[in-house]
Parts: structure tokens; C-alpha cells; sequence
């Protein structure tokens, strides 16, 4: 299997309700490093996986999206704990419909997942693998 993978990061603002969260209950911010990559079982016609410009081009059109909100407020998230899996696979399935659409060109229809992970911090990360 053959992968690349392009980074991003964002800076966002959240809270979580459950005591296994402890003091994050409260509204906190944070910043995750966000890495997409994209895997296939053969290169394409042009021994690529697929355009890294335009791979990191949607991730930033992706994390943009996200980029210096507060979670809390906006209706996507309304009730929901936005834990680093989630939002993982959040950003993955935003991908995942980019890609569908053509967003990152015909090289891209031969890609067979897609795995995003997110960065807490140096020695913490979470990531959500699917299909394509």
C-alpha cells in the first residue's frame, strides 16, 4: 500500500459534559496538528498517490471550516462531546466528500482510504481510518 500524507493544523475552542473529562469540562481551548493521508494500493499513471498540492489545498479548505471557532456554538456540533476521535473522523468524512466530488482531480478515484489524525500535543494523538 502506497500513502502520503499532508499536514494542517487548527485552533479551536470546546467544552465536554461527563466527568470522565474532569477539569475539560469547563470551556478550554486547543490546538491539534492534523495530518491526512491517503492511501492506494497502486500509483497512477503518474506514480503518485495523489496532487499533494491540491491534497493539502482541501485539508486547509477542511480545517478552515473549523479554524478558530468555538465548537460549542456552532449547530453541527450542537449536544455532541467533540473529542479528538470525533473530530478526527469529522475531518475525514469532510475529505471524503471532497474527494468524491472531484475535488482532488481524477488521480484521485483510484485511492482506497483515507486515515486523519489529530495531534493533541507531543505525546498524545488520535486518528479515524475509513474506506474510500
Amino acid at each position: 500500500m502506497f500513502s502520503i500524507t499532508v499536514r494542517d493544523h487548527i485552533m479551536i475552542a470546546h467544552s465536554f459534559r461527563g466527568e470522565v473529562f474532569g477539569p475539560a469540562q469547563r470551556l478550554h481551548g486547543a490546538t491539534f496538528l492534523v495530518d491526512a493521508t491517503f492511501r492506494r494500493e497502486q500509483l497512477d499513471d503518474d506514480n503518485i498517490v495523489v496532487d499533494i498540492g491540491l491534497a493539502t489545498r482541501e485539508l486547509g479548505a477542511v480545517v478552515a471550516e473549523l479554524n478558530y471557532r468555538n465548537l460549542d456554538n456552532e449547530p453541527d456540533f450542537a449536544g455532541i462531546n467533540t473529542s479528538t476521535e470525533y473530530l478526527a473522523k469529522v475531518i475525514a468524512d469532510r475529505l471524503a466528500e471532497r474527494i468524491e466530488k472531484g475535488a482532488l482531480g481524477e488521480g484521485a478515484k483510484g485511492l482506497a482510504g483515507l486515515t486523519v489524525t489529530l495531534h493533541e500535543s507531543h505525546v498524545a494523538w488520535a486518528s479515524y481510518e475509513r474506506a474510500l
